[in-house]
Formats: C-alpha cells, structure tokens, sequence
C-alpha cells in the first residue's frame, strides 16, 4: 500500500471557501460539470491546466464556508492528488477525508511555489519539495484515515470493514 502522493504544485492564498472551489451555480450540475468551474473565481483556467495527481497548495482557511461536499468531489473529480494548507475548515477537513481527498496540514506554505514538483508521504506527514531539494514536516494522518482515503472514501471503507466482519 503505498502512502505517497507526487505532483506538480498549484498554489492558492488564504480563505479558499467552497464557493470559490465548487461555485454554487453549478450544483445542480453533474459533478462533471460542476469540476470544469472549479476554482474558475480565482484562476479561470484550473480545471483546463490541472492534470490528475497535481496538488494544491494553500494558506490559511482552506474550505471554510459552506458543509456540503461539491468542492471535494470536485478535487477529486478533477483527480487532485492531495491538498497541502496551513489550515483547514474542519468540516472541509473531515468532508476530504470522507470522500477520498487527502489533506495535510503545513505549518508554513509559503515555502512551497507553484508549479514546484512535491512529494507528500501521508503517512509521516512529511512533505518533500523536489524541485527545491528541501523537506518539511506536516501531519500525519493515522493509517485508518489514509486507508479511508485509498479506497476511495468512508462509503467503500465501511463495505470493507463490514464485509470482513
């Protein structure tokens, strides 16, 4: 089971809320539709320049606003690979880890740019800045969350435990 993620950075400031990440216009939308307009308030071309395994980078306040989940399944669907912020909406948090959607918390993001190549080791929460040659530490995610995480989110992480019970 491997607990690494590797991808090409893009980076975003504080207080990115759910409606700058999955407008709410489109809700109503399939969840294809709705992914072509993420993140289109702040960087109109995302959905056309993000490729599967790219990571976000972030300040402070990362999914605050709203509790419903079209901005993870948006992410997800647009097969971000994980999310790096200084700090998380708690609901955003937990709502990421439920549908599949890593995260990790940094202390200082600041270090990181965009378009830098960084590795992100869910499991030591140590997050490798390869472009830089430069290594810092994050959270760790406990295995469980990252085995939720792996086989897609809590829905198939459940089948799981109740199949083998």
């Amino acid at each position: 089971m491997s607990y690494t993620i590797r991808g090409r950075v893009w980076k975003y400031g504080d207080n990115i809320n759910t409606d700058i990440i999955s407008p709410g216009q489109y809700m109503s939308q399939p969840v294809e539709i709705q992914a072509e307009h993420a993140m289109e308030a702040i960087d109109p071309e995302f959905s056309k320049k993000v490729k599967p395994g790219d990571i976000l980078v972030a300040g402070h306040n990362f999914g605050s606003g709203s509790s419903r989940e079209t901005a993870q399944m948006v992410l997800k669907h647009q097969r971000i690979g994980a999310i790096i912020a200084v700090s998380f909406a708690r609901i955003f948090y937990r709502n990421a880890i439920n549908v599949g959607l890593p995260v990790v918390d940094m202390k200082d993001t600041s270090v990181i740019n965009e378009g830098d190549e960084v590795e992100v080791d869910l499991l030591e929460g140590r997050i490798i800045n390869h472009t830089q040659g430069t290594e810092y530490q994050g959270t760790k995610l406990p295995e469980h969350l990252i085995e939720m995480v792996q086989l897609g989110g809590l829905e198939p992480y459940l089948a799981k435990k109740i199949k083998s019970s």
